[in-house]
């Protein structure tokens, strides 16, 4: 065995090989070391190989999935070995012949498909990267609803699109210095990507589905190679290639998705999370989809929105369509399952269920008036291709609730042989009972019993104690197995009977799985009705989904069309004001215009006032309106944004050997290379993190040259006050500040936008309110002050540098005179503890030497 297991080993090549042994996979070896490690269970040791101890673990085999589950999020790739041989004809060989085993399948992150491994909403993309020079291109596909896609372009925008979908597993050529899965160069070879797959949609050319780059059929071609490695025998449903253009949405690269949190992968608080009030997996997925690439063709956006505002409009039609999506389950998952042959029962009960309550939901919305021209196109794309057939079809001969495993599936009265069959098995079992019964009168052992187990199959047992008479060989029983408190037995009366019994029940079982393989070919002959079936399913719980959020939320329908306008009024942050509300308080919106004679904004105000979430609502709202759902606004006119671009918030990159401030300067240099006329831009502290000096030219370089070259809409948030006077010289930079309030020596965030600039920064402030010390707050106001006193007259902030204490020689203490003199000024009746605690701090340090 541990031969076979070895040969089954160096096929898996790094895979942990999952070894079928009864009703156990076992683990040997370094396999098990890691296994063990990973799973957290008992590492042991059996036998020998090459004279040491053999390291193993195991998982029980009905729940194998769990343990998978596990060891594919901590990064391993599995092969399961089963048992491809009946034990019995193993037998036939020889007693000590090996039962044969193969590899079925090697699971791993990007091709997994059992429910029990993937996360309902979201998509589970396998990626392939090709290229070199200025030519790459990115395909994915997602095992578990068949979609496939490609684009190509230059490798920034390739990884950009890498960056969006998130994939579950990347696969490059071996010897690429990127951080994915190697697969060989041969996997990569267009011709040989270009017959594959020729071969595997059964055309003979690719012209119907697009141009494909060579870098492109490269991409698609390692994608297809390593389905078929890891799914061996199987065929998993796969729809033809979409070849998706460069241009057809925002584009928004990996920095801006993090910046702005869009997805759940980014973050727990994220938009998309925020934001889902789908109430089908399916629906939450295609939303993520929307959010993350939104569209930039006006008219699609218009058909969107007109499809949110019918919901809407139509309050009970729209609670009456989300009460039929939520009893719906994932039809698109659930084929694919049954394409792979990964499927059970339950599958085929779930397909034929979805169907018929989505050719229910089709008649009732069809019967509504004055439907959006979307929706009368999903309602066309629903239960083609005799749809209608199938449900009937798959309604006749299941059970309402099928089962995961058999027998019980196939409707009684569907098939009279397979009806007697049942019958003829249920007889037996009541003549089993009847024989116990007659046993236990003839023997005078009431405690007898006819029980039944897998090795011995039908069997009498009786305690040991009342077993001697059963014993005698004129007894008429046949003495099989002796236990401790039991002795068990059989008879030819019994063996006939079990022999019955076991022969119809095989031949029902038998029967079954026929009609069951039958009814598997009828759903895969309307696949693609059932995919474009289970794809407009998806759209319309969006679209009810966003009509839900918006009239529940006060959500208006933004204008968008192909201007540069960027009008917002009342503008709320999506995610925050949510946050904000379950605070129990109230979110402040604010306008923001970015006009063509004011399209560039500068924002000034202290840390907390909220400058970076007011650049951020802004971005997320161009987002949601061209992602097609209403907007947290009272209005809103938005031009087509072709780029969106955010640098709020920078990291360091220690992977990558990168400061704080390098990551600022790399996404900054992205930006001003890739930003158009019409890009959306915002942009926050930029220069922080080096001298003063140096940050303040930068940022003003940045900012002409976003003003002046790029000439796109930006939000440009700064603490250097000295940046404010350029509005007197560029025409389309207007000034606009947070507004905060002094009172009673606390700060108050009004957290309102207007016109005009911050007269400072009032980092001090914000400084006390996060803790710091009182004696450290003084010491900063004292260099604060000497600071500022001396500004005008050394020429700036650092010329004034060797007056301050810290440089210069030290002062003479404060005299007693000094000391009286402030605290005449203090008025006890009008000052706040942190005021005295403030002062207490002044007073001694006057008191003693600097």
């Amino acid at each position: 065995m541990i031969a076979q297991y070895l040969a089954l080993k160096a096929e898996a090549g790094d895979a942990l090989l999952f070894f079928r042994m009864g009703d156990f996979y076992e683990l040997f070896f370094d396999d098990a070391a890691l296994a063990a490690a990973a799973l957290d269970i008992a590492l042991t040791r059996r036998g020998e190989h090459q004279g040491e101890p053999i390291p193993m673990c195991g998982v029980p085999a009905h729940s194998h999935e769990n343990y998978l589950a596990r060891l594919i999020r901590a990064g391993h790739r599995v092969a399961i070995a089963e048992q491809v041989e009946d034990p019995a004809e193993a037998r036939k060989r020889g007693s000590k012949a090996v039962v044969a085993r193969a590899i079925t399948r090697i699971v791993t992150p990007g091709t997994v498909t059992e429910a029990g491994l993937l996360e309902p909403k979201r998509a589970n993309w396998l990626a392939a990267l090709a290229g070199e020079g200025e030519h790459w291109a990115l395909a994915w596909l997602d095992l578990s609803t068949g979609a496939f896609h490609t684009r190509a372009g230059p490798l920034a925008e390739i990884k950009a699109e890498r960056a969006r979908l998130a994939p579950a597993e990347t696969l490059v050529p071996e010897g690429s210095a990127l951080p994915f899965t190697p697969r060989p160069a041969a996997d990569f070879a267009p011709a040989r990507a270009e017959a594959a797959l020729k071969s595997r949609f059964g055309v003979a050319t690719l012209d119907g589905w697009g141009q494909f780059s060579r870098a492109e059929l490269a991409a698609a071609g390692a994608c297809l190679a390593y389905v078929a490695e890891t799914a061996r025998a199987a065929a998993p449903l796969l729809l033809p290639p979409r070849q998706e253009r460069p241009g057809s949405t925002m584009a928004i690269d990996a920095a801006t998705r993090a910046s702005l949190e869009l997805s759940r992968s980014h973050s727990r608080h994220s938009l998309e999370a925020a934001i889902d009030r789908c109430v089908t997996a399916a629906g939450s997925r295609l939303l993520a989809a929307d959010l993350s690439a939104p569209l930039t063709d006006v008219a699609a956006i218009t058909q969107r929105l007109d499809l949110v505002g019918w919901f809407i409009a139509d309050p009970l039609g729209r609670a009456a369509t989300r009460e039929a999506l939520s009893a719906l389950p994932d039809l698109a998952r659930a084929l694919a399952r049954i394409s792979i042959g990964r499927w059970s029962p339950r599958d085929l009960g779930q397909v034929a269920a979805g169907l018929a309550g989505a050719l229910a939901l089709r008649r009732a919305l069809a019967g509504r008036a004055a439907a959006a021209p979307l929706l009368a196109q999903l309602l066309g794309q629903i239960g083609t291709g005799g749809i209608g057939a199938l449900v009937e079809q798959l309604a006749r001969a299941l059970v309402d609730e099928p089962p995961i495993e058999l027998p019980g599936a196939i409707r009684p009265g569907h098939d009279a042989a397979l009806d007697d069959l049942r019958e003829t098995a249920r007889d037996g079992r009541s003549a089993i009972v009847a024989l116990e019964t007659r046993l236990k009168s003839e023997t005078g052992i009431t405690a007898l019993k006819i029980r039944h187990n897998n090795v011995l199959g039908y069997h009498i047992e009786v305690p040991a104690a009342r077993a001697d008479p059963l014993l005698r060989a004129e007894s008429g029983f046949i003495h099989r197995q002796t236990m401790a408190g039991a002795v068990r037995f059989s008879s030819p009366e019994l063996a006939s009977l079990a022999a019955r019994i076991l022969t119809a029940a095989d031949h029902a079982l038998a029967a079954e799985a026929a009609h069951l393989e039958e009814l598997r070919a009828a759903v895969l002959a309307h696949a693609q009705a059932i995919t474009e079936t289970a794809a407009a399913l998806a759209r319309i719980d969006v679209a009810a989904g966003l009509g839900e959020l918006a009239a529940a939320e006060n959500w208006c329908r933004p204008s968008v069309d192909a201007t540069t306008a960027f009008h917002i009024a009342g503008g709320r942050h999506p995610v925050v004001e949510l946050a904000t509300r379950r605070q129990g308080n109230r979110f402040t919106p604010n306008d923001c215009d970015l006009s063509a004679d004011a399209r560039v904004w500068l924002v000034t105000g202290p840390n907390m006032a909220g400058k970076s979430t007011f650049l951020r609502q802004n971005a997320l709202i161009a987002v949601l309106a061209q992602a097609g759902s209403h907007v947290p606004a009272a209005s809103a006119h938005i031009g087509v944004v072709d780029r969106l671009y955010s640098r709020v918030g920078a990291a360091d990159d220690l992977a990558e050997g990168r400061s704080t401030f390098m990551v600022e300067m790399v996404e900054t240099a992205a930006i001003l290379s890739g930003a158009t006329d019409r890009s959306l831009v915002i942009l926050d502290e930029v220069g922080r993190g080096t001298s003063t000096y140096d940050g303040l030219a930068i940022a003003w370089a940045v900012l002409e040259a976003v003003h002046d070259d790029l000439r796109c809409r930006c939000l440009f948030a700064t603490h250097y006050h000295e940046l404010v006077p350029l509005t007197a010289k560029l025409a389309s930079l207007a000034s606009v500040t947070v507004k905060v309030r002094e009172w009673k020596g606390d700060l108050v965030f009004l957290h309102q936008v207007a016109p005009g600039a911050a007269d400072k920064s009032y980092g001090l402030a914000v400084a006390r309110l996060a803790g710091i010390p009182a004696p450290v707050l003084a010491r900063a106001r004292a260099i604060l002050a000497r600071l500022e006193a001396r500004r005008e007259q050394t020429g700036g902030i650092a010329a004034g540098i060797d007056s301050l204490p810290l440089f210069a020689a030290p002062a003479a203490a404060a005299t007693p005179d000094q000391l009286r003199e402030k605290l005449a000024a203090i008025d006890p009746d009008n000052i706040t503890p942190r005021e005295a605690l403030d002062l207490l701090a002044e007073l001694k340090a006057l008191a003693a030497p600097n």
